[in-house]
């Protein structure tokens, strides 16, 4: 099978690259706008420059591809610094995407979206049904996207698919990867560089974790499963699993111990005695129901990130 991961340079990019590369049956072509320089040549993955102002160039890029995993954009932080540019271009890339998809008669394209559409924080118990409402830019950025790829898919050509990805985690594919600003990697990070971990409120924020082996795993699986509902083709693709940002430090923490042999200091804000942490249900029912189930191991994927960190950032 032919597939074209958009972004495969990035941090879901670069694990999931990898992951379907192993499959020998698979060719995978990624554009990115750089790419890494510490990651020695994969078999099965071919690396292209990418001009997103081409529709021939996409055109061209896509000869002959089944499939199209779209990842290409902006972090939150990089779209905050111009909002309107960065939702424009997620927009107008997405839809140049789905052209040169529809032109090459690919089966099916995959869009990476995000929980955080919904709401944020997020709490309470969110579906597919929920509506979003968050008016971050990269809300904003993800929703407009996600609306070319579902106009298309409802025309009838190309198949499109959502997926509303939680808060990944795990060791990325190239140390160079943007991927330190997430809770948990730079909880890990802190820990080897400064055998500190430093949190900059009280933690008792709750969020859905998934390991980026599970991400790898729902995405695989949802290249090749059934259409998910008739109207909306959108999953919510999360680890069940929704601990505080303090619980997951303190697990860090004991990690730690267990694998590189030392216990980091862990500082946080220092909690009220009113203040309680909210309810979360990230609902995945709908992948479930596709016949998905998680199958990594939560520690096993904070212990790959640790030594990852030990490797990459130890001090000299």
């Amino acid at each position: 099978m032919k597939l074209l991961i958009t972004g495969g340079s990035g941090y879901i990019g670069g694990r999931l690259a990898d992951y379907l590369a192993a499959d020998e049956n698979n060719e995978v072509i990624v554009t990115s706008r750089q790419l890494p320089t510490d990651k020695e040549p994969v078999k099965n993955i071919r690396f292209v420059e990418s001009d997103w102002q081409s529709l021939l160039g996409f055109q061209q890029i896509m000869a002959g591809v089944d499939i199209v995993i779209h990842l290409a954009g902006m972090n939150a932080v990089d779209i905050m610094r111009n909002p309107e540019n960065a939702i424009a271009f997620k927009r107008d890339s997405t839809s140049l995407i789905l052209q040169a998809a529809d032109h090459n008669q690919v089966k099916h394209v995959i869009y990476f979206s995000s929980a955080h559409v919904y709401m944020s924080p997020l709490t309470g118990r969110i579906s597919e049904d929920t509506i979003p409402k968050s008016t971050h830019p990269y809300a904003l950025a993800h929703l407009a996207a996600e609306k070319v790829v579902l106009a298309a898919d409802a025309a009838g050509g190309v198949r499109g698919t959502v997926i509303r990805l939680s808060n990944a985690y795990g060791k990325p594919a190239s140390m160079e990867s943007n991927c330190w600003i997430l809770l948990v990697n730079d909880l890990c990070r802190q820990a080897v560089t400064s055998q500190r971990m430093i949190l900059k409120s009280t933690g008792l924020q709750r969020r859905d974790f998934i390991t980026m082996t599970d991400v790898c795993r729902a995405a695989r699986h949802l290249m090749h499963a059934d259409r998910i509902v008739d109207v909306l083709p959108i999953v919510n693709v999360g680890g069940d699993w929704s601990p505080t940002i303090w619980e997951m430090a303190c697990l860090i923490q004991t990690r730690c111990a267990e694998v590189l042999g030392f216990t980091p200091i862990l500082e946080r804000v220092a909690p009220d005695s009113a203040e309680q942490p909210d309810y979360l249900d990230y609902n995945i029912d709908r992948l479930r129901n596709t016949g998905f189930s998680l199958i990594s191991n939560v520690t096993e994927e904070i212990d790959q990130l640790l030594n990852f960190c030990k490797l990459s950032f130890s001090p000299a």
